[in-house]
């Protein structure tokens, strides 16, 4: 069993220089491999996250120019409306006003109209009364005459 220790302490001794070169390169693989690769992958999830932070707030900015854009739209609308609206009641007005001329114009009319109807009714009552005179002195005349 002595030569079994021994034989163990002789592969124990001659495996220390390996054990030391398997830490040593571990440490050399931790300080120029895993640490530097760590270091890259949080440096890709902090850029990632600041370009997902970047996108939300250009969504969030985006958004806000459509409301806005949105709302002027809305107001362009609603002035337009308001214009046509103007028109109309302006053109409802110039037809009020050419339908009270008209009327005007027409009332005139016709009150030269009856005017004139009155004037020649009068004339012509005045031509009936001087006829009928005439005419019943004839008709008086002739009757008359043939009695006598």
């Amino acid at each position: 069993m002595q030569q079994t220790f021994q034989s163990l302490a002789e592969i124990l001794l001659k495996a220390i220089p390996t054990a030391v070169l398997l830490l040593a390169l571990l440490f050399y693989f931790r300080a120029m491999l895993f640490g530097p690769l760590e270091k890259v992958l949080k440096q890709r999830d902090q850029l990632t996250a600041g370009t997902r932070h970047a996108a939300m707030k250009s969504l969030k900015l985006a958004e806000e120019k459509v409301a806005e854009y949105d709302a002027k739209m809305r107001d362009a609308h609603s002035e337009v409306y308001r214009q046509q609206e103007e028109i109309r009641r302006g053109w409802l007005a110039d037809q009020t006003s050419q339908v009270a001329l008209a009327r005007d114009t027409s009332a005139a009319a016709v009150k030269a109209a009856k005017e004139q109807v009155a004037k020649e009714m009068v004339e012509a009552r005045a031509t009936l009364s001087e006829s009928a005179s005439a005419l019943a002195d004839q008709v008086v005349s002739s009757v008359l005459s043939r009695r006598a």
